[in-house]
């Protein structure tokens, strides 16, 4: 496979040395094959010094890179980072290098920021939106997370899915407001399972009744016992779930603000239910949608495969007690 800085495959130069053994001037090979003279004459070259060996594929890096940080200090800024903990600007300072350069060797060497680490141990206690790693928990039931998704309702007898945009967008101010459906979910870290119920809101009593359904449900599929739930920082989320996480032995756990990734597994699972139920099919009303949703969380749960699973559905990992 050629490196991504060259012009023409492999194939491509040896067709070059073919055309000219053929007789064809060069300045014809190089507008058949879309590159310039020189490129051709350098090909016919390399192929008369080296042989077949010349057509091959090389590195496009420099042979001398006088400007790369040498490795004995690469590896000083490392240990500075992990013994001490010290910021970017800090061991620039020390070791007299621009903070510049200290960035891109932590980044290279996949350090994650300091916010990230603990304090005091110097371990990653939180997740960074890039990993070098993807965690899961070791158990289902471990931990849990839950969010909410908010579609817009659906007019009766369909919208624009069913009829299109013209017919059913006359103008802004025209447009009857419907309103949205707020999609609950809870997701198992460790084995996907997943709960979601489509409610008229996201308030703090809702967000709690909720909760306790899906444990429920939780139970009823072999997660008998929750240890940890993590959410987004919503006020419902907060101050709502305290009585029920409290009575069922649950940790509350919450996001960095504005960092949604660390609560990929139901984020990603949201993605999956855009896709694969509520805009799979168009449906002609928002109670048409969703009873669709229990028979869709179904197939989830039990048939459909499951990249992080090895190709396994969530109910893989899990013992059903009903």
């Amino acid at each position: 496979m050629s490196h991504r800085n060259a012009r023409l495959t492999v194939h491509g130069r040896r067709l070059i040395i073919e055309r000219s053994r053929q007789g064809w001037p060069q300045a014809h090979i190089a507008a058949a094959m879309g590159v310039s003279r020189r490129c051709v004459q350098r090909w016919i070259d390399r192929y008369r010094r080296e042989g077949d060996a010349g057509l091959e594929d090389r590195s496009s890096r420099p042979l001398t890179m006088p400007s790369k940080t040498p490795d004995a200090v690469e590896q000083a800024i490392v240990d500075l980072r992990r013994a001490e903990r010290l910021s970017r600007d800090e061991i620039a300072h020390r070791l007299k290098l621009a903070p510049r350069t200290v960035s891109r060797v932590l980044a290279r060497h996949g350090m994650p920021p300091l916010w990230d680490l603990d304090p005091m141990t110097g371990e990653q206690v939180r997740a960074s939106k890039k990993t070098t790693t993807r965690y899961e928990r070791e158990h289902p039931g471990e931990l849990v997370h839950m969010d909410v998704k908010k579609l817009g309702r659906i007019p009766e007898g369909g919208g624009w899915r069913a009829h299109g945009r013209a017919a059913t967008n006359p103008g802004k101010n025209k447009r009857p407001k419907l309103g949205y459906d707020f999609v609950h979910s809870l997701v198992d870290d460790n084995s996907r399972l997943a709960y979601s119920e489509v409610l008229p809101d996201e308030k703090g009593p809702t967000c709690a009744a909720f909760l306790e359904r899906a444990l429920e449900y939780f139970a009823a599929h072999g997660i008998t016992r929750v240890e940890r739930l993590i959410t987004d920082n919503a006020w419902a989320y907060r101050f709502s779930l305290r009585q029920v996480c409290a009575e069922h032995g649950i940790r509350q756990k919450f996001i960095k603000p504005h960092c949604p990734w660390q609560n990929g597994k139901v984020e990603r699972f949201n993605r999956t239910l855009q896709t694969e139920w509520a805009y799979r099919h168009v449906f002609t009303s928002s109670a048409e949608r969703t009873a669709a949703l229990a028979p869709w969380l179904e197939h989830y749960n039990n048939e459909r495969r499951h990249s992080a699973l090895g190709g396994k559905p969530p109910i893989s990992r899990l013992r059903p007690t009903s």
